[in-house]
């Protein structure tokens, strides 16, 4: 099983504290560090390598809503810039990697994988219980208003 395919046994099960809300093709979660406030991302429901490979319809959905889950972060975090990742190097289940972006947030312009890894996954980026509780219940509330 893959990693993303276990994140998603979890919130199925009801164990993942950074779950925020299921959406119709995917679910949101904070991420496990937020070295950059607000990192969400948006796992996709079906296990697909690739982007290309799901049918029409059900990519235009996913990739709507990913905009829309982008949209709230944006709301709540009031980035100066959102960067959108689909990488799949690591993890071959299409998921997406929301950063809320300020200047200044990286010494220096660019891509935030060009932090060494220690720093982005340092547990001094661990959000705690409560603050966990709080940023997921801000973000749910929003991606709510977005969808009414």
């Amino acid at each position: 099983m893959c990693l993303i395919c276990d994140r998603i046994k979890m919130i199925n099960e009801g164990e993942n504290p950074y779950f925020v809300c299921e959406l119709e093709t995917g679910f949101v979660v904070l991420g496990d560090y937020q070295r950059f406030k607000g990192y969400t991302l948006f796992l996709c429901k079906k296990h697909v390598a690739e982007l290309h490979d799901f049918p029409y319809d059900f990519k235009m959905k996913y990739l709507e809503e990913m905009s829309l889950v982008a949209e709230a972060v944006y709301n709540v975090y009031k980035p100066e810039k959102m960067n959108y990742e689909l990488l799949g190097n690591g993890d071959t289940h299409v998921h997406w990697h929301l950063f809320p972006r300020v200047e200044g947030d990286t010494p220096i312009r660019g891509p935030v994988w060009l932090l060494p890894r220690e720093e982005m996954c340092s547990d001094q980026f661990k959000p705690s219980v409560v603050e966990l509780e709080e940023k997921t219940r801000e973000l749910k509330k929003e991606i709510e208003r977005i969808l009414k």
